[in-house]
């Protein structure tokens, strides 16, 4: 079989499996169909081609815990509940595999009614990426009328929401920042790991 001719079928079992099949199940999957090729040849076609497989390898990594002393106190102590809106928002960062790549996720929650109240997806984990959504959740309630001053505003102790540019938004709309632990999995269940939410 030439090059020519595995590449072609090649294609249609990558188009066939929706892009999902790397180089050992495309071998494994052409030689249940009776074609006789190399491992390394299919590898070779299916770089040449572009043609990749999607990885269940771990994602990106999006705890990176803000650097010096941080002096806010955790004033939720995993107790997310709130009797009314705009008492208690929550904010995280996610990842989620794309046909682009990876992109993150932050979002920012009102733990009263789970709504989400701002969001945004980056390439990048630059503060901007929680600050836009931050911007976003303030922007939305004031056109509702309402009023964010003296909200408590939770996260983990990320890099993002511990900058100073984060925290000093958060003082200027009158919120209460509260901190718990960098990327402890109990917070980040309840502060709305939302990757469906987005």
């Amino acid at each position: 079989m030439t090059d020519a001719a595995t590449t072609e079928v090649i294609e249609q079992v990558h188009s066939d499996n929706y892009g999902v099949y790397g180089v050992r199940k495309m071998h494994a999957e052409l030689r249940r169909q009776g074609h006789r090729v190399a491992r390394r040849t299919v590898a070779r076609l299916m770089r040449r081609e572009g043609l990749r497989g999607i990885s269940r390898a771990r994602g990106p990594r999006t705890t990176v815990p803000g650097s010096g002393p941080d002096t806010r106190p955790d004033l939720v102590d995993r107790a997310f509940t709130a009797t009314g809106p705009d008492q208690l928002w929550v904010a995280n960062i996610t990842y989620c595999r794309t046909f682009a790549g990876w992109m993150y996720a932050a979002v920012v929650i009102d733990v009263f009614s789970r709504r989400v109240l701002g969001w945004q997806l980056s390439r990048s984990l630059r503060t901007d990426l929680a600050l836009d959504a931050l911007e976003m959740g303030i922007w939305t309630r004031r056109r509702a009328g309402r009023d964010v001053g003296g909200l408590v505003h939770h996260s983990d102790k990320e890099s993002q929401y511990v900058a100073v540019r984060y925290t000093q938004r958060l003082a200027e709309a009158g919120a209460v920042a509260s901190v718990g632990s960098t990327g402890d999995s109990y917070d980040c269940e309840h502060e709305g790991v939302a990757a469906a939410a987005v």
